[in-house]
């Protein structure tokens, strides 16, 4: 039995990704699963078989500690969900491998351009790649020449590194943005950009030794909670729907490919519509996979029986597998509830009730 360690072990993205080596191949070895977690609540929530509350990642005694867990659990494999564990762990990588860890990770030189925005923007603009035009935001000169540039009305805020939207703000006046930036000392780790629409899909794939294994599409339908953030942004997806477009999908393999010319890992491309409907993309969530990457277990596609198979050496499936999922599903979710996996027809003929009962009382 391969015993596999797990990071953030009760968010919703490890919770996806142990419920999908759950849904594993029932012919192969079950999993036994160890999870880690900094917060002393939000770990009560995992559904590992064994748990231990573990230090921050930018805790100096976090590797420490992750290497005793290791050592104590006898753990075959690790995986690292949340953006910063990758990025720290991938920094010790050696030091974990030598006591017999296998890991599956970028490279380092990867994790750290793709972490932060503003690295992944210049190399996708440098390749003639269609981006929002970016403006670094070091003090509050740079905030008004971006405002002079952009507009009010036009211009999008965020910070360079972090996931749910950090630092996100949606055209919001001078006066706020300075203070808000101040309130989180985020001068010289933010950018002003040109404001996009609100329509998003993403690409999430799995690579090795340059090679692409498989790849699946997903366009974002709403934000859960999105009315509880002044951007409407919270990085939660509300309902996501399987999309296979092979134009995001050979758009999303040149921007993984322009940034590392030998992908290794998980490669999780996000994408923003323009007003004139081309997708430019945003970030690539690095050596981890989507939040809501069980639905696409769901619809045909188990990337972490996949990724951990791989780790082993022991992947026996198809190369260069793009849109394996079938679409016309939706992955329905909410705040205490269990997420739902729904035909986009029955969604359709929901409403077209709805709308026949209006016209009848009408």
């Amino acid at each position: 039995m391969k015993r596999i360690l797990v990071t953030g072990s009760g968010g919703a993205p490890t919770l996806n990704f142990v419920r999908s080596l759950r849904d594993a191949d029932p012919k192969r070895e079950k999993y036994y699963i160890v999870g880690i977690d900094c917060d002393e609540f939000t770990i009560h929530r995992s559904e590992c078989d064994k748990t231990y509350i573990c230090p921050k990642a930018n805790d100096k005694k976090y590797i420490t500690f992750l290497k005793h867990i290791i050592s104590t659990e006898k753990i075959d494999f690790i995986h690292t969900q949340p953006e910063v564990e990758v990025f720290t762990v991938g920094k010790h990588r050696e030091e974990i491998t030598t006591l017999g860890c296998k890991l599956f990770m970028p490279k380092q030189s990867t994790i750290e351009i793709l972490r932060d925005k503003a690295k992944s923007y210049k190399v996708w603009k440098e390749a003639g790649i269609t981006v929002p035009e970016n403006i670094e935001i070091n003090s509050e000169e740079d905030l008004r020449r971006a405002y002079e540039h952009f507009g009010k009305d036009n211009i999008w805020i965020r910070e360079t590194i972090g996931a749910a939207g950090k630092g996100s703000l949606s055209r919001p006046d001078f006066l706020f943005a300075k203070q808000y930036i101040e309130s989180r000392n985020a001068w010289g780790k933010t950018v002003a950009a040109e404001h996009l629409t609100a329509r998003t899909t993403t690409w999430q794939s799995l690579w090795d030794n340059g090679k692409l294994v498989a790849g699946q599409g997903r366009e974002r339908k709403s934000w859960e909670m999105g009315n509880r953030t002044q951007s409407g942004v919270t990085g939660l997806t509300g309902t996501g729907e399987i999309v296979n477009d092979p134009a995001i999908a050979e758009l999303a393999t040149k921007c993984i490919l322009t940034v590392d010319k030998d992908p290794h890992g998980i490669f999780s491309v996000d994408f923003t519509y323009d007003a004139k409907g081309v997708p430019n993309p945003t970030e690539i969530n690095i050596g981890k996979f989507f939040t809501t990457h069980y639905f696409i277990t769901r619809t045909g596609c188990n990337m972490p029986e996949i990724l951990v198979n791989l780790a082993f050496g022991e992947y026996t499936g198809q190369y260069n597998v793009i849109d394996p999922c079938e679409e016309g599903y939706c992955w329905v979710r909410g705040m205490d509830v269990l997420p739902v996996l729904v035909k986009k027809e029955a969604i359709k003929q929901k409403k077209e009730e709805y709308l026949e009962i209006m016209r009848h009382i009408s």
